[in-house]
């Protein structure tokens, strides 16, 4: 009985840290047992330049996709149509539990497979997204009424020099804009994920080892207020990808700032008990 009252006191981000941290040790052990050649498919480095389509969108019809080669590269702009095309599209049929994804390649490249199920998920990650630019694509959502939004976004602006309070300020724009114009959705803002430092074998990786992990969380920190004050939900991801040393870990990476599967194995359950815990608790 007095195990019981202690862990009623217990809060419940404490909780949640705790069972995640608990799946998490049991996907790795799941990952170690594959075999090394799949291993070895799964962690080959993901495109992170311009976006490139080289498998089907998870998009309310298929048929609206153009007929793109395997190699085709999209503009910004002509992502910014077809992210539009795609959002209209599943307004359209008008489905439950509408869950978008806002934010750059590390959200682009989330498996559709992975994403937790009883949802319907929309992908609306753009490679090189910025927190301005972000701000500025929002009204492609219009004509949804999602019922989640998560975001995750800022790694840009820090890897090209942006200063904390143009991030801040974009950030804080989001939020807003969010809640006046989709007030029925719970807004959760996700963490940035720190970098591999001097691991990395990213293309970027100088301008990696000038920012270092230590900013990312006080970056973090502030995210965590803006939430707060704006009374949306705060995601605190970087304990899951951080190694003793605050940086990325190399077992969850493919350069030291994209995911590789296990990356987004661990994404995946926390956000599945994410939803379970804070959003939707029983």
């Amino acid at each position: 009985m007095l195990v019981l009252k202690r862990i009623q006191t217990i809060p419940a981000w404490a909780l949640l840290s705790l069972v995640m941290n608990g799946l998490l040790f049991l996907t790795v052990l799941l990952v170690m047992r594959e075999k090394p050649e799949v291993r070895e498919q799964r962690s080959s480095v993901l495109p992170q330049a311009n976006a490139s389509v080289s498998e089907p969108r998870l998009v309310a019809d298929s048929a609206i996709l153009p007929q793109l080669g395997m190699q085709h590269r999209l503009n910004y702009q002509q992502w910014i149509s077809l992210l539009r095309r795609e959002a209209e599209a599943l307004a359209a049929r008008d489905p439950e539990h509408v869950t978008v994804l806002l934010g750059d390649s590390i959200t682009l490249w989330f498996p559709s497979a992975l994403l937790p199920g009883r949802k319907t998920w929309l992908n609306q990650g753009i490679s090189g997204q910025s927190s301005a630019g972000l701000l500025e694509r929002l009204d492609l959502l219009n004509s949804l009424q999602p019922e989640v939004i998560y975001i995750m976004v800022g790694i840009n602006d820090l890897v090209w020099g942006k200063q904390d309070e143009n991030l801040l300020r974009s950030y804080e724009g989001i939020v807003r804009y969010l809640n006046r114009v989709h007030p029925q959705a719970k807004v959760v803002v996700q963490s940035i994920l720190p970098h591999g430092a001097e691991n990395s074998t990213w293309v970027g990786r100088d301008r990696l080892l000038v920012l270092p992990n230590s900013r990312i969380r006080a970056v973090n920190q502030e995210l965590k207020a803006i939430a707060d004050a704006y009374d949306v939900y705060f995601l605190d991801l970087h304990p899951l990808f951080a190694n003793g040393e605050g940086n990325l870990r190399a077992d969850l990476t493919t350069d030291g700032i994209h995911l590789n599967h296990s990356g987004y194995l661990v994404w995946r359950t926390a956000i599945a008990l994410f939803d379970q815990v804070e959003l939707f608790p029983e």
